[in-house]
Parts: structure tokens; C-alpha cells; sequence
């Protein structure tokens, strides 16, 4: 079984595979011999994640679709990535020199247009951003870190679908205080304060705002919006199911994380400047 070479700008580096292969699945045991290389498999779901294109068009270089396909079902199904995400987040806060797990988050919506591909039973139509698809639901750690996300219908209510994802932040988490805009107001404030102990804190815009601007706090979570639709499978959602959605949102945040963490110098650092080569980082975790 021979690896083949890095050849696209989504490939993995050798420091992103030192961090990322000890969370995969350990290889059975018994069975047929491995024929493609797990790396190899992972720089395809990773290429279908950064360029967007269909599983039946990955380059011949790759293993057959069907195989990578596989693992991606596979995968998902032992929830490999929500056990890999919380790893590698950890690992990039302590970098950052902050606690490993996160007290506070900042929670947003984003609805995207749905592709032919999205069932009518999860799609629908958010009037307010007149966008006809589905409605992506994420919380943010204050570095703009993903915590937990949720794919539904963009016909639901930020503050109806607020609840799933912020219990689903309450059971994994021991985040109890969350920022989020004037959307999520109202009877999910009482709701979270009774039933999750969480507290969510309003940011409103100013009464005499004209045009955009940067608000405090939002402006993490907006930003780590744009990380993710980077990655052109996220630009619109093609995906049948929400789980699967939901999915490609952690693979693009684990994507984006482990490179940070690979890179060994902060991003907002000038393109300019030379650092030097980031050496490899042991999974400790």
C-alpha cells in the first residue's frame, strides 16, 4: 500500500496527519488487507469539502469514490468527527494560552440556498433573508472556535431552533453563558435560564447605527461563518440529509483548526513577514 504524493492545496500536511491519525479508528484487525491508505482517503473528504464537487468527480489520483464514500459513512456513524473536534480545539486553546474547554460561546444562524438534492422535508424558506433552503445553526467558543452545530429547514425561527443546539452545547460542553444577536431574544432567554442554567446575553446594534458595523462579540462567530463557507461544499447545501450537512461543518472546522495549529503562527500575522518552518506536534491529548 503506497500513499500518494500531496498534490492539492486541501491535502493534509505532515503536521495536520501527526495531530489527526491517532483520533481516527484504530484498524481492524481481521479482514481483508487495507488496499488505500487512510490518509489518502481523508485528503479526498477533505477535497470534497474545500472545492465542493461531487463524490462521483473526485481526481482518478484518489481512491475510488465508492471507497471514500464508505469512510465517510462510516466514520460518521462512530461520530469521529465529534470526538476528533473537541481534541483539536483543545489543543488550539491551550496554544492560544487559554483553558481547554470554554466557559462562554457566541451562538449564530446562517441560512444558505438548498441544491435539488435537499428533500423537501428539511427545506424550506427563511423570509427574512429570502433564501429558500436550509438554515445552519453554530456556537462559537470567544476565539470563533466550533463548539456544536445544527442543520434544519430555513423556515424555523432562530429562536425555535436554538433550543436542539444549545442542549446539545449544555450536555457536551460546560459552556453557560452565550452571546448571540437580537434574533435569538424573547422566550428563549427564560427557556435556557430555566431548563440549561444558561445565561444568553443580547448584542444588540446601536439605536443609531447606519450601514455595517463591527459589533463586540458577533463578530467572532460571523467571522468563523466565513471560515466555514470557504469551503465550497458549504456555499449552498447539497446534501440530502441534515446530518450529513452538519457533518461537512465539522470536517471544514476540523480542517481549519488543525491547519492553525500546523502553522505554528497566528493568522493576522503579515504575509510578508517569514516565519519559521512549524515543527510536528505530538497528539498529547
Amino acid at each position: 500500500m503506497q500513499e500518494r504524493p500531496r498534490r492539492y492545496p486541501s491535502d493534509t500536511s505532515d503536521a495536520q496527519w501527526v495531530v489527526i491519525e491517532p483520533l481516527l479508528p484504530p484498524l481492524a484487525r481481521r479482514g481483508r488487507p487495507v488496499a488505500h491508505a487512510r490518509r489518502d482517503v481523508l485528503d479526498a473528504i477533505l477535497y470534497v469539502v474545500r472545492t465542493g464537487c461531487a463524490w462521483r468527480a473526485l481526481p482518478v489520483d484518489f481512491p475510488p469514490w465508492q471507497t471514500v464514500y464508505w469512510y465517510f459513512n462510516q466514520w460518521e456513524q462512530q461520530k469521529v468527527t465529534e470526538k476528533i473536534l473537541p481534541v483539536v480545539r483543545g489543543s488550539l486553546r491551550i496554544a492560544e494560552g487559554r483553558d481547554p474547554e470554554p466557559s462562554a460561546g457566541i451562538i449564530d444562524s446562517q441560512s444558505v440556498k438548498g441544491a435539488d438534492t435537499v428533500g423537501q422535508d428539511s427545506r424550506g424558506y427563511d423570509a427574512g433573508k429570502k433564501t429558500g433552503g436550509r438554515k445552519r445553526f453554530i456556537v462559537t467558543d470567544t476565539l470563533g472556535l466550533l463548539l456544536t452545530t445544527m442543520v434544519c429547514s430555513a423556515s424555523v425561527q432562530d429562536r425555535d431552533g436554538a433550543k436542539p443546539i444549545l442542549l446539545n452545547l449544555y450536555l457536551r460542553t460546560r459552556v453557560r453563558f452565550v452571546y448571540a444577536d437580537a434574533g435569538f431574544a424573547g422566550r428563549l432567554l427564560d427557556w435556557a435560564a430555566t431548563i440549561l442554567q444558561t445565561t444568553i446575553e443580547i448584542i444588540r446594534k446601536p439605536p443609531e447605527q447606519r450601514g455595517f458595523t463591527v459589533l463586540p462579540r458577533r463578530w467572532v462567530v460571523e467571522r468563523t461563518l466565513a471560515w466555514l463557507t470557504a469551503h465550497r461544499r458549504l456555499a449552498r447545501d447539497y446534501e440530502r440529509h441534515p446530518t450529513t450537512s452538519e457533518a461537512m461543518i465539522r470536517w471544514a472546522a476540523i480542517n481549519t483548526i488543525t491547519r492553525r495549529i500546523a502553522r505554528g503562527y497566528p493568522a493576522t500575522a503579515s504575509r510578508n513577514t517569514r516565519h519559521p518552518q512549524p515543527t510536528r506536534i505530538s497528539n498529547t491529548l
